[in-house]
Formats: C-alpha cells, structure tokens, sequence
C-alpha cells in the first residue's frame, strides 16, 4: 500500500493506494470512524463491491443508496434521496458516509455529507481512473443544474481516500480512456517530465499494467495534493486544476450531460486550451501537435463537431470561474506550465470554438 497526505492541518488526511484496500477489515477500522454507516454507490459499481466493502466494515450498521449510473443523476433529487435515508434511519453527527463509485457518486455522497446535520464525515472509496487521480481528492463535492456544471457544492473534505486499484479491473475501456484525460491534465499544468514519461507509457496503461497505472494515479495524486494543500478553496493556485475544463463543461452542459463522459469533455477541452494558448502567443505550434497526439494515443475526442460552436460559448459565460462578466480560462506557457488569465482576444476564443465545434 502507498500513502500520501494532503496537509490541511487538523483536516489533513491519507489518500490510500493499493490492490485489495476494500476488503481489509482493519484498514477499514481505521479510516472509517463512527458505528452507523451510509454506503452510497450506483448501480454499476455496487453489484461488483458494495457486499465486499460492507462485510469488511464487521460489526457497523450500514445501510445502502443505491444511485442510477451516470452524469444525468448528479443532481438535487440525488442529494435528496440520500439525505431521505439519512434522516429515516435516524443517523446521527458521528455516523460516516462512504462513497463507493466513481466521481458522480463521490461529488453527490460528499454534498449530502456536507449538508446533513451541516456535516458529517465521509469517506472517498474511487473505483474510477478519473475518480482515483482527480475528484476523490481536495473536497469539491456538488451537483449540476440545467443551467451549469457543479454551479450548487461546497467544498467538504473527506477523512479519507481509499484507493483500491483492483477497481480498474472491471472499468469499462472507455472509462478508463476517459480518466486518463485527467492524468495528461497533471502533466500539462506542472510537471513536463511527467508529460514525458506519459507519452512513453501511454500504451502500457492502455494496457493496465499495474506497475504503470500505480505510478500514474500517485504522480496525479502528489501534484493534486500538493496544490490543494496551498490553496483549498480556490482562490488562485488551485485554479490550475481546471485546465481544459471551462470547455468541457461546456461541452456537457451543451449536451445536457448525455452521450459524452467528464474526461472526454476534457480531453476535448485540453486541446482547446493548447489551440488558445498558441492564438496568444505563449505555446508554440510543436507542442499543441503533441498534446493532440496523446489524446488521440489515449483514445480520447479532440473535438465536439456535433456540438454547436453559440451553445459552448454560452454555457462558458456561466461557468463558475466566470469575473465580473469575463471568462477566466486556465492557459499553457508551454508544456509544464499553466497560468490564469482573463486577458485573451476575444475573437481567438471564438476562433477556437468554432475550429472544435460544428
């Protein structure tokens, strides 16, 4: 088992990786504090592991939500049903809600967890590539609107991640490729020696050789946990982190969260950032051609022809990272380097757009 730690003093916790993690007893003693336990899971994942996590949680009572699968779901009436257990089932402020799923099960179990009795523990059991290098860690928790992507949330850490790479296993091969948009990011926003090692290895995780998705998921991991240790709700550094993101959103909202998963939408959206980044002037032409060739390695969209060019742009005039009526967009000065900024050309946005979208 491999351990790191995000420091955020007396909230600091473990992130856990390792093969088997959900079925050990006494791992799970340790990191899942409380006797009344909430198993939240959807019903994709809690058919392969939801008996294997409640058997080694002993003597506890745990009681299970089982959420429908998918983007669609991660909405109010999702928190609300969890919320409804909660409440009929009498669970106090020392009971602790465990997130067993990917990252819609995570992001909506975590806003429930924040909002019961104003908040309760919870705990992140990632069984996703996506979920295990990126929203599992650092306490973003929300749901969507018709309007945006995650416009409702708060920022509530978990106790603990629990990384069971044993999980990968029974990813589908597009959730895996779709994950791996979210491992690329961490190359492209601060470490070009990873980039590197990734366009060496893209075939290996493919693959699912575990040493190469080890390496992969605690690199990821490491950058994430450092940034959010710095800067936990995002008033600047941790901005970074939505590299490509400000598109993708767009791109699901655009769609109303039907037919593209989260890291396509961001694979999409790193290499409309690169495309940005190089209009502006700070990547040069050579390295936008790389990022379009490991997301086209990694099997992932680099453009969204179905999707029309108006609607992407109106949906980023909502986004969250939204400053008095201007877009602030993560760009690249180079690979290995990201910054935010609102000071683009506003017709080399829409120039992009429309060179990615229908």
């Amino acid at each position: 088992m491999d351990s790191l730690t995000v420091e955020l003093e007396d909230r600091s916790y473990p992130i856990l990786i390792g093969a088997g993690l959900l079925g050990e007893p006494a791992l799970l003693d340790r990191h899942v504090p409380g006797r009344d336990v909430l198993l939240v899971s959807n019903t994709v994942v809690a058919p392969l592991y939801a008996e294997l996590l409640a058997g080694a949680l002993g003597e506890r009572r745990v009681v299970q939500v089982i959420l429908p699968d998918g983007e669609s779901h991660k909405t109010l009436a999702s928190v609300a049903r969890i919320v409804d257990v909660l409440v009929a089932n009498r669970f106090g402020r020392d009971c602790t809600v465990v997130a067993l799923g990917g990252g819609v099960v995570g992001d909506v179990a975590g806003f429930a967890a924040a909002c019961y009795q104003r908040g309760v523990q919870y705990v992140q059991a990632p069984t996703t590539l996506l979920a295990q290098v990126d929203s599992s860690v650092g306490g973003k928790t929300g749901v969507n609107h018709p309007g945006g992507k995650n416009l409702i949330g708060a920022f509530h850490q978990p106790v603990a991640v629990l990384t069971d790479v044993r999980t990968l296993d029974t990813l589908p091969p597009r959730e895996l490729r779709a994950g791996l948009a979210e491992v690329i990011k961490y190359g492209l926003i601060r470490d070009a020696a990873f980039y590197a090692w990734l366009e060496a290895n893209m075939e290996r995780l493919l693959h699912r050789e575990p040493q190469a998705l080890a390496h992969a998921i605690r690199r990821s991991c490491e950058i994430k946990a450092e940034i959010v240790g710095r800067d936990e709700r995002e008033q600047g550094e941790r901005a970074l982190l939505n590299l490509g993101h400000t598109f993708g959103h767009a791109i699901e909202s655009a769609t109303g969260y039907s037919g593209w998963l989260h890291g396509e939408a961001i694979g999409a959206g790193l290499l409309m950032a690169a495309s940005l980044s190089r209009e502006c002037g700070t990547m040069r032409p050579e390295e936008v051609q790389r990022v379009r060739a490991l997301l086209e390695r990694a099997g992932l969209p680099t453009a969204a022809r179905e999707v029309p060019a108006d609607a992407v742009l109106e949906h980023m005039r909502i986004d969250k990272k939204v400053k008095a009526g201007r877009i602030r967009l993560v760009l690249l000065r180079g690979i290995g380097t990201a910054y935010l900024t609102g000071d683009y050309p506003d017709g080399a946005l829409r120039a992009t757009v429309e060179a990615y979208h229908g």
